[in-house]
């Protein structure tokens, strides 16, 4: 199974991001979110941001995901 995860853009150069989910940096491509910049938040599958994300809804889903880990 893929999980699709929130991350913060971290630094940017070009389509080429740092992203970071709280504890782990890594490196994602953003060019299919065009106008994103650092400090955005981005959800990230495979490699790929996806979809452009509030800051808030990040979060939320950052602490559903922790509540999942909790269940298991």
């Amino acid at each position: 199974m893929c999980l699709a995860v929130p991350a913060k853009i971290i630094e940017l150069e070009g389509a080429r991001a740092t992203v970071e989910v709280p504890g782990n940096q890594f490196a994602a491509d953003v060019s299919l979110v065009p106008g994103v910049k650092p400090g955005d938040y981005v959800l990230v599958h495979a490699g790929f941001a996806i979809e452009h994300y509030t800051r808030e809804d990040a979060e939320e889903i950052l602490r559903l995901y922790e509540g999942l880990a909790d269940v298991g």
